[in-house]
């Protein structure tokens, strides 16, 4: 049981680094566009970004797909870019409904490319057979889990605080933190070092 709280700390850990809050940036962007009644969607978001998140930690694992760590550190931020950039274009909106299975997709796919772009490490922390690190993976898959619930949860009281307290509609509030996402992600693409080679 010790081993099941090491990992699942590391999984939260992962999201709730500072240093690394390209994750969080990830959930801000998938969240906005929606509220606490809502929460069903938005958890389900959260489950299928940690299923693809999971699921590419496996392949590496069992060296099925290895992928550059440079290519993957760039699609990071190009896949937060992009949903921060669809929620500019859909805010407001009633599509929403309708748009659930495309957002679904992409969240998964987007769970994918930030699970390869955190296999090294993994299988850096745990040596040993593949099998061995199976059960752990999932410990770890928990607190990512977790963590993702964490930050979902501030963001849905932080709209909730917005749009009570000052006033802002659903769909200012979605376009300025939509905004802020890019803001913050575009510099982190352009100082990738993907371009200077």
């Amino acid at each position: 049981m010790p081993d099941f709280w090491i990992y699942f700390k590391i999984g939260l850990q992962h999201v709730l680094d500072i240093n690394g809050y390209d994750h969080v940036l990830f959930l801000i962007a998938l969240t906005v566009p929606y509220a606490f009644k809502d929460w069903k969607r938005v958890l389900l978001l959260v489950t299928i970004f940690t299923i693809g998140h999971t699921f590419a930690l496996l392949l590496s694992v069992f060296n099925i797909v290895t992928v550059k760590a440079s290519l993957v550190e760039f699609l990071i931020p190009i896949t937060i870019l992009i949903t921060a950039f669809f929620n500019l274009f859909t805010a407001g909106k009633s599509s929403k409904q309708e748009s659930i299975t495309f957002v679904a997709t992409v969240t998964l796919f987007f769970g994918l490319i930030h699970g390869l772009g955190f296999s090294n490490y993994f299988k850096a922390i745990l040596p040993g057979n593949p099998t061995d690190k199976v059960v752990p993976l999932f410990e770890f898959a928990l607190g990512i889990e977790a963590a993702q619930i964490l930050v979902v949860l501030a963001v849905l009281v932080l709209s909730f605080i917005v749009q009570t307290l000052f006033r802002f509609n659903k769909r200012d509030f979605t376009l300025v933190m939509s905004a802020f996402v890019i803001g913050v992600v575009v510099p982190m693409i352009i100082e990738n070092p993907i371009w200077k080679r």
